[in-house]
């Protein structure tokens, strides 16, 4: 499995991302680029959102270049299957319920076998969840500190219905542009594809 190993906050300065985003709170103390006062073309601006993209939901290209097919396969504006595929992803919707404080960290707790989804255990980072389902931290999960931890001090959205005492989250329907929690022009990554 490939992973991305650079430095987030190198990431974040280079696509304009605030650090917050991603959990981590921290300011990066150097100055702006030398070559910042150019105007980036077209191309460039579509391709910094995509990896903007990628880079806020841990998508790797060709999972996200199939992600992007599938959403313009479906009925609707491709844009916006695309955000609500990427919401769904369970490991997203880990970090939107509040069991863990990055979306780095809820992959790491989805991966090593702490979460169910409809009570059965599920450790797959893309697994995409649909409205209904019930997610949950197994049994003997429950009492690490992490969880706990962000669990008490995390907001859900208006998606997830989350019980903090029983450790569960509800998807009640399927999330739109405005649940997501940073900024993101879908329509450049469809004109990226499109080309």
């Amino acid at each position: 499995m490939a992973i991305n190993r650079q430095p987030v906050l190198k990431r974040c300065r280079a696509l304009g991302l605030d650090p917050i985003v991603l959990g981590i709170n921290k300011k990066s103390k150097r100055g702006p680029r030398p070559n910042a006062n150019q105007k980036p073309s077209e191309y460039a601006i579509q391709l910094r959102e995509k990896q903007k993209a990628k880079f806020v939901y841990a998508v790797m290209e060709k999972q996200f270049k199939k992600l992007y097919e599938e959403a313009s396969r479906k009925d609707g504006v491709t844009g916006l299957n695309l955000v609500e595929y990427l919401e769904r992803r369970l490991v997203n919707v880990v970090y939107r319920m509040g069991l863990a404080s990055t979306r780095r960290q809820a992959r790491q707790i989805v991966s090593h076998g702490h979460v169910s989804v409809n009570g059965i255990k599920v450790n797959i980072a893309s697994y995409r969840v649909k409205p209904g389902d019930v997610i949950a931290v197994i049994e003997n999960s429950k009492n690490i500190e992490i969880i706990k931890e962000s669990i008490e001090e995390g907001n859900a959205p208006v998606w997830i219905e989350v019980d903090k005492t029983k450790f569960t989250g509800k998807i009640l329907q399927n999330p739109t542009k405005d649940d997501m929690d940073f900024e993101l022009n879908e329509a450049l990554i469809v004109e990226f594809y499109s080309r």
